[in-house]
């Protein structure tokens, strides 16, 4: 543990916050995960940089006692994804996501190949992008609002047996209310300051926001990654979310 971010005052909950490695290379990477400690915050790494470092990096950030969450967000045959899912609980990757309209027999698939894991990965789908808005999903075919087409792939993914889903902070407390206290919901575009943002993100809240209608974890990039203090963030969002009870 890095005594030099270790606070003795921090609460022992659960952080909720994960953050988003968008970095291009395992260098960056290890240089700024070197400052983080696991106890306040868990770590993603998505596309562009597993791609670029494949499963040694992940292995690494494991082995230095974080819990992971490879957001690779697998969309393919049942058998190709449910490969994919036993490749990720032999890593020990934490959670692991795949696009709820791959459909039940994907999902259901992927559930049964990490079932007999003592520790298995969270298997979370992914809704709408929530780069996403009505008129993108019209153009794709599909007449609905985001809302509608985010409840019936959450309803579709915990039937078929995964742990949770990626959803907008906008559609928490439905899926919350819909889906029980028990089902994961990870919450990216979380931000900081909404009046501040000019990113690709569309559907967005605050942390405290995100808490209050019902999310599980809160995926954190640029807001931490790109901070003139990354760790003074982390630690003032881990703060604000323990004093308000969450």
């Amino acid at each position: 543990m890095n005594p030099l971010i270790t606070d003795p005052n921090m609460p022992t909950q659960h952080t909720p916050v994960i953050v988003a490695l968008d970095f291009a290379d395992e260098q960056s990477t290890l240089e700024f995960v070197r400052t983080l400690d696991p106890q306040l915050c868990q770590i993603k790494i998505g596309k562009e940089l597993f791609t670029a470092t494949g499963r040694p990096l992940a292995e690494k950030l494991i082995a230095q006692g974080f819990k992971l969450f490879l957001d690779l967000k697998y969309h393919d045959i049942p058998h190709t994804v449910a490969q994919a899912c036993k490749a990720a609980a032999e890593m020990g990757v934490w959670m692991v996501d795949m696009h709820a309209s791959g459909g039940r027999r994907m999902m259901e698939a992927a559930a049964e190949a990490v079932a007999g894991y003592r520790e298995k990965p969270l298997l979370i789908g992914v809704t709408v992008l929530t780069s996403m808005e009505q008129s993108d999903l019209a153009e794709i075919g599909l007449d609905i609002t985001p809302e509608q087409q985010v409840l019936r792939l959450a309803k579709l993914a915990q039937s078929s047996g995964l742990d949770g889903v990626v959803c907008s902070a906008h559609e928490a407390a439905p899926l919350r209310q819909a889906l029980g206290q028990e089902f994961v919901l990870v919450t990216p575009g979380i931000r900081l300051d909404i009046a501040g943002n000019n990113d690709d993100q569309r559907r967005i809240m605050t942390p405290q926001q995100a808490l209050a209608a019902g999310s599980s974890y809160l995926v954190m990039g640029r807001p931490i990654t790109r901070a003139a203090d990354p760790i003074a963030v982390l630690r003032e969002v881990n703060r604000s979310v323990f004093s308000d009870g969450i």
